[in-house]
């Protein structure tokens, strides 16, 4: 899995700021952001934080560049409808011995290791095969998810902030949340503000919304809490 933050929208924490500052100012966004040091911006966005008061995070947006993925998270991926997506078609670009990803589980298991790359090499020459008979966009229908794909992904921040909720959460699928982990860590490289809160609501707001179903991280953070 290679993730890159391609570009992100310039002084992102200060336009949120100023944004904010628009619904109760009469000054134009342009002096408003003069105005904006970075002590103001922190608390600025500090505060729109524990209001709840999220639309201005909507004005700034982060690209990704997303290689070397499965099929089966990109199915994942797009159900984030707020964003925008490109993605590697297999309809115009051939998947001539297509990379795969494999699963830590099937890794850890030599018997599934070996049927799971013996299934990989068959689709692989089938796949190939096919291609002498019809269009790629027919012999695609034998691809696996685990086939890798590439994808370019643009979130504005409030839209990044649900993403992170829901996939860095230990119940989500063990591939979407390695990337979610890398993006955030990206992001908050670029805007520490505003990502600081970012995360599963187990930490961010001492809640788990799993019900019997949770992993059980809530009642040992709640653990360490009652013993300090």
């Amino acid at each position: 899995m290679r993730v890159e933050l391609i570009q992100h929208t310039p002084d992102p924490e200060k336009v949120v700021a100023a944004a904010a500052r628009l619904c109760y100012s009469a000054d134009p966004v342009s002096d408003l952001l003069e105005q904006l040091d970075d002590d103001r911006v922190a608390s600025f966005v500090r505060k729109l934080q524990e209001m709840g008061h999220l639309s201005p995070f909507e004005h700034v947006s982060f690209q990704f560049s997303i290689d070397g993925v499965s099929r089966a998270l990109s199915h994942q991926l797009v159900r984030h409808r707020i964003a925008s997506y490109s993605q590697r078609s297999q309809r115009y670009v051939a998947e001539k011995g297509f990379k795969y990803v494999i699963p830590p589980s099937v890794k850890r298991n030599p018997e599934a290791l070996e049927r799971f790359e013996m299934v990989m090499a068959r689709l692989q020459e089938d796949y190939q095969e096919l291609l002498n008979f019809v269009p790629a966009e027919d012999a695609r229908y034998v691809l696996p998810n685990a086939c890798t794909t590439s994808l370019m992904a643009s979130f504005n921040v409030r839209s990044l902030l649900n993403f992170f909720e829901h996939r860095t959460c230990i119940r989500a699928q063990w591939e979407i949340r390695f990337l979610a982990e890398k993006m955030l860590e990206l992001v908050r490289e670029v805007a520490p503000n505003l990502f600081c809160e970012a995360g599963p609501t187990c930490i961010t707001r001492g809640v788990c919304h799993q019900g019997t179903y949770s992993c059980g991280r809530l009642k040992t953070l709640e653990g360490k809490k009652e013993a300090t």
